[in-house]
């Protein structure tokens, strides 16, 4: 994403050719603040602190990352990060799609999981707060 405001040195390029004198600052909108914030703040991808925690939270060991419980509660975390992010920018369609992907993934997980463990699966989504709806 290009800056939104220009760099010193371009803006000493441009006052040496004397196409310019003054560059006036871009006045923000609320939309463009809000798609700074966005930007500054990075939810899309989760961070290795908050990663970390649902590991200890879900996993069955202190480097257990790969059990169905770790990573449905992983899935789950982009998905309500996904989810808020959608609320802001209703026209955001790529993400809307990587949200579904998201969900269809998660989806598949869970019923892998519940046939193979079907208490410790009610016991992760009770812990989630997710629907049982598989």
């Amino acid at each position: 994403m290009k800056s939104l405001f220009f760099d010193k040195l371009y803006q000493n390029k441009l006052k040496k050719k004397k196409k310019i004198g003054i560059i006036p600052p871009i006045l923000l909108t609320q939309r463009v603040l809000k798609l700074i914030l966005y930007h500054l703040e990075a939810t899309m991808a989760l961070d290795s602190a908050k990663k970390q925690e649902i590991i200890a939270n879900f996993g069955r060991g202190e480097k257990d990352t790969g059990s169905s419980e770790v990573q449905i509660a992983l899935l789950t975390q982009r998905i309500n990060d996904l989810t808020s992010h959608l609320q802001t920018f209703k026209k955001d369609h790529s993400s809307r799609l990587g949200l579904l992907k998201l969900v269809g993934q998660r989806r598949r997980l869970m019923r892998y999981f519940k046939s193979k463990n079907r208490d410790a699966y009610n016991e992760l989504v009770a812990k989630l707060g997710i629907r049982d709806n598989i």
